[in-house]
């Protein structure tokens, strides 16, 4: 079921990650999907800041000012966590890259072992790399990952009814609606419902990359 290259971290570290993933190529360029970096700073907050309006929308309520939160300076900390949580195997977390450059973030969140092994995933990419296949591919090189180097058999996904975007990256990926969380999380100041999706291992029995490859919506590099 593997299907890219699943470029492993030193022995000893969590399974699953660190990892790069990729390249794949998507409408928008060159696709990767790697470990965050303390060197992200700078990129990560100038999208961030940039694209509020667009993100700030569907991410959950955060105490403080959102440039505030999202400078530059703001990012070790964030590394740091993202990191820390990683290495004990309670996360997945990764950035997008196209052609290089940075164009979003992707996580695989909540890890829980035992009887449930189960996961979320989460994602956000810019808007300079909307519409050219990025989060459908980078979704696609984590879901992949998670099920075959993590050994997390069921992902799931919770977004807004109203974010018919994000919708489209799940469905086209695969994902099945389970349900509806009434005033599941707090988001852009209000308590939202959100619709549940999730994908399991055999949702996919050849491949989800492979699928997107041979629909047209990615190739490989």
């Amino acid at each position: 079921m593997a299907e890219v290259s699943h470029r492993q971290g030193p022995v000893g570290r969590h399974p699953g990650w660190p990892a790069r993933l990729g390249p794949l190529h998507v409408g928008a360029g060159v696709l990767e999907v790697r470990k965050p970096r303390l060197s992200d700073a700078s990129a990560w907050s100038r999208i961030r800041r940039r694209d509020r309006r667009h993100l700030e929308t569907w991410e959950p309520t955060t105490p403080g000012d959102w440039d505030t939160n999202n400078a530059a300076l703001a990012w070790p900390g964030q590394w740091s966590t993202l990191r820390a949580l990683a290495r004990r195997g309670m996360s997945l977390p990764f950035v997008i890259t196209v052609d290089g450059q940075l164009a979003g973030q992707v996580t695989v969140g909540n890890v829980v072992r035992g009887s449930l092994c189960s996961a979320w995933i989460g994602y956000w990419v810019g808007t300079h790399a909307v519409g050219g296949g990025v989060a459908t591919a980078a979704a696609a090189l984590v879901v992949v990952h998670s099920f075959v180097a993590a050994g997390l058999p069921r992902r799931v996904a919770t977004v807004r009814p109203e974010n018919a975007p994000s919708i489209r990256v799940l469905t086209k990926l695969g994902f099945r609606e389970e349900g509806l969380f009434r005033r599941y999380l707090d988001v852009a100041g209000m308590w939202r419902d959100h619709l549940c999706f999730a994908l399991t291992t055999e949702d996919i029995p050849n491949g989800l990359v492979s699928r997107l490859v041979a629909e047209g919506h990615a190739s490989h590099v």
